[in-house]
């Protein structure tokens, strides 16, 4: 896999995700985005992966697009591919949790990519914005879709229309951050939540779990109860739910064998 513009490591169980432009800030490119999918493609179908985390090198997590070629840096894009997703696919869609650590600014594109992210933990000096309407474009990476069902659509007018900054006090504060802390302290408790994931949570059942999550807003409470009744017909009387119990009696690690390669299941409608 080109690494590039990102890094890509995998311990114990997590996959690492490093935005790897220091010198720009982590600005992010095509390349950056291409090899970002590659890297979330390969945590998706690999068994070994049970948990990711998303954070940038230096002192940034990702300034935005990345502004060297001025005047010309949103040039109106050439031929029928161009999507304004900036990834594919985008980090609400793997069947493993995606943690973003934000280790320091986000903005503009750096922010709505960790929006797409099932968590985010934030240092308490980063500064944040969805700033794209400052640039004379509009915000991108499923922001409209994605932000609202985090903040509401109050906050997330108030974030996408006026472009503002803010700081991590404020991202929790907003609901953006299930964490703010200092900076240093960010991907330390980012790989530790994705550790506890690895070790004690059933891959198939967070995967499931996940994939209904994103989707609920876009159901009604009947149609959850018609899913999560069928969803539990998948998984209960497996080797997992038997194990799940037994581990936690007999005080020990769980030893997971469902494999979402392999296990996952035809999707309720």
């Amino acid at each position: 896999m080109s690494e590039r513009d990102i890094r890509f490591r995998l311990e114990d169980g997590v996959a690492t995700i490093e935005l790897h432009r220091p010198e720009q800030r982590n600005a992010f490119s095509g390349q950056m985005g291409e090899e970002l999918g590659n890297a979330y493609r390969r945590c998706d179908a690999d068994d070994a992966v049970r948990a990711i985390v998303l954070t940038g090198a230096g002192d940034a997590f990702c300034a935005g697009a990345d502004l060297a070629p001025g005047g010309a840096t949103f040039d109106a894009p050439t031929g029928e591919h161009f999507s304004a997703a900036a990834v594919d696919p985008p980090a609400f869609s793997l069947r493993k949790p995606v943690i973003a650590a934000v280790n320091g600014h986000a903005i503009g594109l750096g922010l709505t990519l960790a929006l797409q992210c099932d968590l985010r933990i934030v240092a308490r000096e980063a500064k944040l914005g969805i700033v794209q309407v400052r640039r004379g474009v509009m915000p991108d990476a499923y922001a409209h879709w994605t932000l609202p069902r985090i903040v509401g659509i109050a906050r997330a007018a108030d974030l996408l229309l006026t472009g503002r900054r803010f700081s991590g006090e404020e991202a929790a504060l907003l609901g953006i951050a299930n964490r703010v802390l200092p900076a240093v302290e960010v991907l330390p408790a980012a790989l530790e939540i994705a550790r506890d994931i690895a070790q004690n949570t059933a891959p198939l059942s967070v995967a499931i779990a996940k994939r209904l999550l994103w989707e609920s807003g876009a159901l009604t409470p009947a149609q959850v109860e018609r899913k999560e009744t069928a969803l539990h017909r998948v998984l209960m009387g497996r080797e997992d739910a038997r194990e799940g119990v037994m581990a936690w009696l007999e005080r020990r690690e769980p030893r997971w064998t469902s494999r979402i390669s392999k296990d996952w299941p035809e999707w309720p409608e």
